[in-house]
């Protein structure tokens, strides 16, 4: 219960402080993001956070509705203009996600939140990465983020859920601030597997899931 505690106390400290620094910047990329892609400024989706329980998570809306003239969505990376691609580089198309941290579903630190349809297929071991709440960062994130198969990523996130500390918690986000600022590991597609053959979590392969609209 301590632990919960001084890792809640960590989040608020930072939080009080990077919000007075970020505020304007949050501003000013929530008018940069309606000036090029419209009303909808906002992602929201569905994920599982402590417990596997749901939550809506937020981010800043990268990617455009263009379809082709079936009306199915075009790929990710004709949908993403060069605004979005700046957000994904510097992963800030994220920050929305700090007022999931004040509501208490995330935590800054913590196994990211994949999609609701992982929830199934996860081992008894590897579902432990809910034993904790999701975090805007994690040791995944700093560990080769989207280039890890989703086994990987899960084999780091119950490492950290078994081997939790303060210092670890403070070590991971000073890496990845080093990360951000170098833009390095982060511009590729999403949390999701891209394709069928994406090693999965019990070595079968995961079938992608059906595309957001406007991720």
């Amino acid at each position: 219960m301590r632990s919960i505690w001084l890792k809640r106390a960590l989040d608020l400290i930072l939080l009080i402080t990077g919000g007075l620094i970020l505020s304007p910047g949050l501003m000013v990329i929530a008018l940069f993001n309606r000036i090029s892609l419209g009303k909808q400024i906002l992602f929201k989706q569905i994920r599982p956070g402590k417990n596997g329980q749901p939550f809506m998570l937020y981010k800043f809306r990268t990617m455009t509705f263009a379809s082709d003239g079936h009306g199915f969505l075009l790929p990710d990376r004709d949908r993403l203009p060069p605004f979005g691609r700046f957000l994904r580089k510097f992963s800030l198309d994220e920050l929305p996600e700090l007022w999931n941290v004040v509501k208490g579903e995330m935590s800054l630190v913590g196994p990211r939140p994949l999609l609701m349809e992982h929830l199934d297929v996860y081992t008894p071991r590897e579902a432990r990465r809910h034993d904790m709440k999701p975090g805007v960062t994690g040791l995944a994130q700093i560990s080769g983020r989207n280039a890890l198969t989703l086994k990987q990523k899960c084999e780091l996130d119950v490492w950290y859920v078994e081997n939790w500390s303060l210092l670890l918690d403070i070590q991971i986000i000073i890496r990845t601030v080093i990360k951000v600022l170098r833009g390095e590991g982060v511009l590729v597609a999403s949390d999701r597997p891209k394709h069928g053959g994406d090693p999965g979590l019990k070595g079968g392969g995961l079938k992608a899931p059906a595309r957001p609209k406007g991720r």
